[in-house]
């Protein structure tokens, strides 16, 4: 069995929401697509666990995106609370070999929509002392920070359609973060921020400094903007950073209505050509992403391996993604 770092699931957030709605939801055991038990039966390491914000609907209900990811910060810590026989939180990669010994999942906090610092880096500073150590810019969503790529309605379809962002990238409070993430040793995440805000990242940061799109798969293998160029891979890959593929139907093939794992063996067998085995790793979004999955949540990875075997990938290489590139990028940024 083969050991699993996945760098993006909604978990957290889903449970924040159902508790919101009166549900008794808790992460040990569920009906979604992740819970602690299936984890641990599907071999996991880590997971990273977002504190989604939906901008458009916190700005609809009057509400305070901060406000709402520091409530969604307190949902996670008290899962860890409850279930300290199974899982542990961490902030450094160290935490999660010391874990990975005592036979308990690592559980990493990050930040998916930009919004909630406000503009304000002080607010940077609050989240990481809450743990958090990955964070994205946006969601789908301009904020303070930067653009994502643009929503529009499909003249002929009237139907929303995303197109890329080339021309407005990052606002000056979107790079002074970036710059202060950089040195507070978060992670930067590019995923759902538009093309150009993406190349501006890479502006910003040293060149050792590497960069994730923790859930984002390959726009040449299926053109969604949601997706990475050639270009951005390849930036990927010099700053010795990973991408996570998207278990998301409309990542992997635009023309099928399930999630397959032959589409995800095609986006990696793709990327490896244009960026190499090692900028490779997992970013599943489960739990923010609905529709029919093969691989219908954590208990079901290891398919995903056979699968991987059955292409030719050799051991090291599935190793690799499942876990290595990952935990490698973490050792470098989470000390």
């Amino acid at each position: 069995m083969y050991p699993i770092i996945d760098m993006h699931c909604d978990t957290i957030s889903k449970i924040y929401k159902s508790r919101l709605e009166g549900s008794t939801v808790s992460l040990r055991e569920n009906d979604m697509h992740l819970d602690l038990l299936r984890m641990k039966q599907g071999g996991y390491l880590c997971q990273c666990f977002a504190l989604f914000t939906h901008l458009q609907h916190m700005k609809d209900a009057g509400l305070d995106p901060y406000s709402v990811a520091k409530a969604m910060s307190d949902v996670f810590d008290e899962e860890m609370a409850a279930n300290p026989d199974l899982v542990r939180p961490v902030t450094t990669a160290d935490q999660i070999l010391a874990n990975q010994k005592d036979g308990v999942i690592s559980a990493l906090k990050n930040i998916e929509e930009g919004a909630v610092y406000k503009g304000d880096p002080e607010l940077v500073k609050a989240f990481y002392g809450m743990g958090v150590r990955k964070s994205t810019l946006t969601w789908n969503f301009e904020n303070e920070l930067a653009f994502p790529n643009r929503m529009t309605t499909d003249p002929d379809l009237g139907t929303p359609k995303m197109i890329p962002e080339t021309e407005r990238g990052l606002k000056p409070a979107g790079k002074e973060v970036i710059q202060l993430m950089e040195e507070l040793g978060m992670l930067i995440d590019v995923s759902h921020l538009g093309d150009k805000g993406i190349f501006d990242i890479f502006d910003i940061v040293k060149k050792d400094t590497p960069v994730l799109a923790s859930h984002s798969n390959a726009r040449a293998v299926t053109p969604h903007p949601r997706n990475l160029t050639d270009e951005m891979l390849k930036l990927i890959a010099d700053h010795g950073g990973v991408t996570g593929i998207n278990f998301c139907i409309a990542f992997l093939n635009e023309n099928s209505d399930v999630s397959r794992v032959e589409d995800m063996v095609r986006h990696i067998k793709y990327i490896r050509n244009v960026g190499g085995i090692d900028m490779i790793g997992l970013g599943t979004d489960y739990d923010g992403i609905g529709g029919t999955l093969e691989l219908k949540g954590g208990q079901d990875m290891q398919k995903l391996a056979d699968a991987l075997s059955l292409a030719g990938f050799t051991t090291d290489e599935i190793e690799k993604i499942f876990y290595k590139n990952v935990l490698r990028v973490y050792q470098s940024v989470l000390k």
